[in-house]
């Protein structure tokens, strides 16, 4: 198809809400009344390479016959996590209980956005074209994509996006952080202990500003791993908070849980203290420090 053939119908039957295009002040159209979102599933391929999941676009649709993500406008009343997720379930069978959300990135228009889901596979995603919106959707290797035909926005976005195939894993230093503040921790270490591991777990499923984790993009959403010392033991793991009792110094539970994470080159190992000492420690096994104050109560 050329420039001055015409573009095939659009053959979808219905919209959703939130179906449209913005006329954007910024000269261009763009799809989604409140926004589009789509999803960059990748999984770890060896050798330090990864796998994308990418979409061979219609012809009818914008930018047709060209490469880039599965995903959408995001409908009414939805997140533009839940787009995106929900987008690349409709369009590549994606199975949404098998992949887990590391990041996000977001490109602002004046009246228009797009959020970037980035998320690693975490069990056999079989893809395929699902609905009419694609001519092709498979696994392809991400140090190929740029030999392919991308769609403009996807092409601009590469390269930041290539570096955002990454997890991030927090190790907390639970008694520098709670210790960080006098608000009366010592008469109930354990209670103490409690309430930053509920905070934490907020912490994991809202993510943190990728400016205060120094990473590309909008959002991260880490695994985090808490480590208690004495009177703080007892604590049990919640969702997006492992727990882990150290059995003498606590420092020395931390600095081998910063060298095991490190290990992986995909992942980015950030460990949460105050403590000279152990940010020197923690430096040398691959990680970098972080301040309390980002994850405190």
């Amino acid at each position: 198809m050329n420039e001055h053939s015409p573009r095939p119908a659009d053959p979808r039957a219905q919209r959703l809400p939130g179906d449209g295009w913005v006329e954007c002040s910024c000269g261009a159209r763009h799809w989604g009344l409140h926004g589009a979102a789509g999803l960059m599933l990748w999984r770890a391929a060896g050798a330090g390479t990864v796998d994308v999941v990418l979409q061979h676009r219609a012809l009818w649709s914008h930018h047709g016959g060209t490469w880039g993500l599965p995903g959408g406008a995001i409908a009414t009343g939805e997140s533009a996590l839940e787009g995106a997720v929900r987008e690349a379930t409709e369009e590549a069978g994606i199975d949404p209980t098998g992949l887990r959300v590391h990041a996000t990135r977001r490109l602002t228009h004046p009246d228009w956005s797009y959020t970037t889901v980035l998320a690693e596979a975490t069990a056999d995603q079989q893809v395929s074209a699902t609905d009419p919106e694609s001519l092709d959707i498979a696994w392809r290797p991400l140090a190929d994509t740029a030999d392919l035909t991308l769609l403009p926005a996807f092409a601009d976005s590469l390269a930041e996006l290539s570096a955002m195939t990454r997890r991030l894993v927090l190790v907390i230093d639970g008694a520098n952080v709670v210790g960080s503040r006098p608000d009366g921790w010592w008469s109930d270490r354990a209670g103490a202990a409690v309430a930053l591991r509920d905070h934490l777990g907020t912490l994991a499923a809202q993510g943190l500003r990728a400016a205060d984790v120094g990473l590309p993009g909008e959002r991260w959403y880490p695994h985090i791993v808490l480590v208690t010392e004495g009177r703080a033991r007892g604590v049990g793991s919640v969702a997006g908070v492992e727990v882990i009792e150290a059995p003498g110094e606590g420092d020395d539970t931390i600095t081998a849980q910063a060298l095991v994470h490190a290990a992986d080159p995909r992942n980015e190992v950030l460990v949460a203290t105050a403590d000279r000492e152990l940010i020197g420690r923690a430096r040398q096994a691959g990680a970098r420090p972080l301040s309390p104050r980002l994850v405190r109560h």
